[in-house]
């Protein structure tokens, strides 16, 4: 690829001050984010951009600018502002499309009734291939790189189809990191802040009434993992989030009620177990367990696959450089504390 720089120009019709003003950002931010992002310089006047930077660099802002300009596009009289989170979404797609490895796009698009979902990056596409393909997939990975919210649109996609009977999303209760003490009400509001985002997520896929319809049916059920025990899940769609936090004995139990025509998708992050220090986490115990069984699909997300704010990733990757670095002083304090006992010995 030649490493000398070119001018692209590009003109956005039909030529909008108001869209213009909304694409470029205020004070330009948006402009601003794909140059330090994508690697180019970008000036322009009116309607007429001008593109400088490696040629390949140039086509990708040149496309991105021609995407984004659709986004601001006039909605019932007036024009949406385009917001920084959008930018970043569509820079990191693009991105991602220049370095993923072909895949069949036909089974990587999610229809809900609230729109199309598509993976961001070459994992999360991956990530939905496996769901689609395995009876079980476990998506192991940092915050924000998008494992619930894709379990529920395919899950939501699978009943939507009529593959599944119903979907049951479940997760350990287990207070992060500090004590809530006793929790006022039934049982349904001791245990809905823990389930909170997967009805956050269903809500947005499916409308807050359609939501209701189908739990009081129970064709949704979301409930505590306590409550998993003893039942055999047929014609299901199941979701298992924050697995970190169950312990050996609760992951088996949970995996071990998976019955005929049913799917699991198990999600979790193994860098934020909130169990007790003596208690090994059931989702470290099944990666190590199962990782060799055929049927099962185990995908593993980087601080490069963060969908959120930029800054999320570079946060994530803080702390895994931390953490590698203290695993290191403490294996080097180890062995010089081993090699003193050998010497106090002999």
């Amino acid at each position: 690829m030649s490493s000398k720089l070119t001018t692209l120009n590009l003109y956005l019709e039909p030529s909008d001050n108001r869209r213009l003003a909304s694409l470029c950002g205020p004070f330009d931010d948006n402009i601003k984010q794909l140059e330090r992002r994508i690697g180019v310089e970008i000036s322009y006047r009116n309607n007429h951009f001008q593109i400088v930077g490696l040629p390949r660099n140039c086509l990708t802002a040149n496309n991105l600018l021609k995407t984004l300009y659709v986004e601001t596009a006039t909605v019932k009289g007036s024009t949406p502002d385009l917001e920084p989170e959008q930018v970043h979404i569509a820079i990191q797609e693009a991105v991602a499309l220049e370095s993923a490895d072909s895949v069949d796009d036909k089974e990587l698009y999610i229809k809900t009734r609230r729109g199309v979902i598509k993976p961001r990056n070459p994992n999360q596409s991956q990530y939905v291939a496996n769901i689609v393909s395995h009876d079980i997939s476990f998506g192991v990975g940092p915050a924000g790189t998008g494992k619930t919210y894709l379990a529920v649109a395919a899950a939501v996609d699978a009943l939507e189809r009529q593959e599944v009977r119903r979907i049951l999303l479940t997760r350990p209760a287990v207070e992060a990191g500090e004590k809530l003490g006793f929790l006022p009400g039934d049982l349904s509001q001791k245990v809905d802040p823990y389930l909170r985002p997967l009805y956050d997520a269903l809500f947005e896929m499916l409308g807050f009434e359609k939501v209701e319809r189908l739990m009081e049916k129970n064709v949704i059920e979301v409930a505590p993992l306590a409550y998993m025990r003893g039942r055999t899940l047929n014609d299901a769609f199941i979701i298992l989030d924050e697995s970190q936090n169950t312990t050996v004995e609760q992951m088996k139990m949970f995996l071990t009620r998976i019955g005929f025509n049913s799917r699991a998708v198990i999600t979790g992050d193994i860098t934020q177990i909130d169990l007790p220090r003596n208690q090994k986490s059931g989702l470290r115990h099944a990666i190590e367990v199962l990782s060799k069984v055929e049927e099962i699909s185990f995908n593993f997300f980087q601080a490069k696959d963060v969908v959120r704010h930029p800054v999320v990733a570079r946060i994530v990757e803080a702390y895994e450089a931390h953490e590698l670095q203290s695993q290191a002083q403490k294996s080097r304090s180890d062995s010089q504390y081993q090699l003193q006992e050998i010497i106090n010995e002999s």
